[in-house]
Formats: structure tokens, sequence, C-alpha cells
């Protein structure tokens, strides 16, 4: 696939996940909560744990949907919380979210896809991206932003869903979510597509060794990964 095959590709995804997300948008916090059985409130209290965010600090929360991850670091009371997400359904709900929780004037809320983030190099001190790296349309230029806005020494996260190895975890793992999780998330979002996006969306994602090549490959340094819950999550992260 040429250069122009590629942009394509990647506008084409673009479209899609949006409008997707848009339309999923008023039953995304519950279904996420639900079909994990809470598991993703963890992992997500575990990725701000890992990214060694502090007080007095700037984080950026890419893809941040409907903001739950953004929730979890003003818990550290960083100096500057900024959610991006390119779907404005979601961040309507992520607004809704920050004055619910007493949030406002904490947490500023910006349209913008991770491809093209709209900060200055060197802003922030870590950046995260909680199950949305999957869906960028072009992941490494995605990574590759997120690293232009992180300071000398920042640390990126990367909270995804990955594919179990041991038995019977994997087998088990596989059969929800191939065919529990898109019946269900069919029935409570009305979105026929949308919860068989989701499992597609996982296999073909690089996870494990794989994911960290490509963290190598945009000249993050001292990449790991933390396996969670048998290895149906992965948190990625490294050093600018």
């Amino acid at each position: 696939m040429d250069k122009f095959e590629e942009s394509v590709s990647a506008a084409r995804k673009h479209r899609y996940v949006r409008q997707m997300f848009n339309d999923i948008s008023h039953r995304y916090d519950f279904l996420n909560h639900f079909l994990s059985a809470g598991i993703d409130r963890r992992w997500r209290r575990r990725a701000i744990d890992i990214s060694r965010l502090e007080g007095g600090q700037y984080f950026l929360d890419v893809a941040c949907g409907t903001g739950d991850l953004s929730v979890e670091a003003s818990r550290t009371n960083p100096e500057r919380i900024v959610g991006v997400d390119f779907a404005e359904n979601m961040l309507r709900r992520f607004m809704v979210k920050t004055t619910r929780l007493g949030l406002d004037g904490k947490v500023e809320i910006v349209q913008a896809s991770a491809e093209e983030l709209p900060f200055p190099d060197k802003t922030f001190d870590v950046t995260a991206v909680a199950f949305g790296a999957r869906n960028f349309g072009d992941l490494r230029k995605g990574l590759m932003e997120m690293r232009r806005v992180l300071k000398p020494g920042g640390r990126i996260v990367v909270l995804e869903f990955s594919r179990p190895r041991s038995i019977p975890v994997k087998q088990l793992y596989f059969f929800y979510f191939r065919k529990i999780l898109p019946l269900i998330g069919r029935l409570i979002s009305g979105n026929r597509g949308a919860y068989t996006y989701l499992p597609d969306s996982v296999s073909a994602f690089p996870d494990g060794a794989d994911f960290l090549d490509v963290m190598r490959g945009v000249n993050f340094r001292e990449v790991d990964s933390t396996v969670l819950t048998y290895g149906i999550a992965t948190a990625y992260h490294g050093v600018k």
C-alpha cells in the first residue's frame, strides 16, 4: 500500500470511528463498566499509577471519550488536565461529567484528532490514551504526536486491550469477545456495528512485543509493558 492509499484508508477509518462513537455515546459509560464487570476502572487507575503523574504536572488524555481516564488523573491533583477527542457527542458527555464531579475549571476539553494535536511542542509531563490507540487512523502518527507534545523526560502510557495467551483464559476471552459482547453491545447501544468493530479492532492491533516495537520505532525509550487481568488488557509505557 502506497502513502496515498494509506492516507485514504486512514481518513475512512477516521470518519467511521468518529460516527460510531457519536452514535453510542449515550450508552458508552454504562457498557464499558457493565461489559467489563467494572474492571475497566481498575485498569485506568493502574495506568495513572504507572504514569507517575504528580501534583503540579500537565496531563494530556488523548482519545479521551467521556473522560474516565481524566477523572482518575484528577485524583493526583495535576496542575492541568486536557482531554482530546474527535467525537463531539462523547465530549458533551465528558462536560456533563466534569460538572457532576466538581471538576469544572480543572479540566480543559478540546475537540481534535490524535494525529493533529493542537498544542505546542514540549507542553505536557504525561500523555496517555486508554482504549483509544487502536482507533487512531494512523497509529504511528498518533504516537508521534503524543511524543511531540511531551516534555523531555515526559512519560507516555497506552492502555489497550490485548490478547491473552494462557489456557483457558484465551478460549473464554475470545468466546466472550466474539459471541457475547457484540450481542449485548448491539442490544443496549442500538448500534449494530460498534461492538463487532471492538473485537475486530483488538484482533488487528499490534499487542505485546509488537506494540513495544512500534513505540521504539517512534523514538520512545525505556519502553515496557504491564499485563493486566491475565492479559485481557496491557499498559504500555515509555519515556521521551
